[in-house]
């Protein structure tokens, strides 16, 4: 039952919800919307999906108190969308969320070896009309581009 409930929620992540999950993301405001955003999207299969969910775990790690904690929270939520861009390169969600952290991140973190790749990729599907334009706005003004 529980297996049939994630296909249903998997298939239910269409395009167009692709957007709300977009719009979530930028209204998450604390920790608990950020754990409920987590809990809602985790079992997406849905690469774009599971890029913002990424992004979100790396963001929780400022809540922690022990530093090393904390680094390991980032490195791996850092190593699973770096691992989704790799095998999506042409996707404008992943590149976007993966520009925006980089950008927000501290640089002794180290999370910034992709950002004139991100800029360049995000940079030629602006200036295409296509299914991503309601991110136009958003990668303008969350972003340095």
């Amino acid at each position: 039952m529980i297996g049939l409930l994630s296909l249903l929620f998997i298939l239910f992540i269409s395009s167009d919800n692709l957007k709300d999950v977009v719009k979530e993301f930028h209204e998450l405001k604390s920790k608990e919307s950020e754990v409920v955003f987590i809990a809602n999207y985790r079992l997406s299969s849905e690469p774009s999906v599971v890029g913002y969910v990424c992004a979100v775990q790396m963001k929780q790690a400022r809540y922690g108190y022990n530093p090393i904690l904390k680094l390991r929270i980032f490195k791996n939520g850092k190593r699973k969308l770096d691992s989704l861009v790799q095998s999506n390169p042409t996707n404008v969600h992943l590149r976007y969320v993966r520009l925006f952290l980089q950008e927000k991140t501290p640089s002794f973190l180290g999370y910034k070896d992709n950002i004139m790749e991100d800029k360049l990729f995000l940079r030629s599907k602006l200036d295409i009309l296509d299914d991503s334009d309601y991110l136009d706005s958003l990668i303008y003004n969350n972003t340095s581009l």
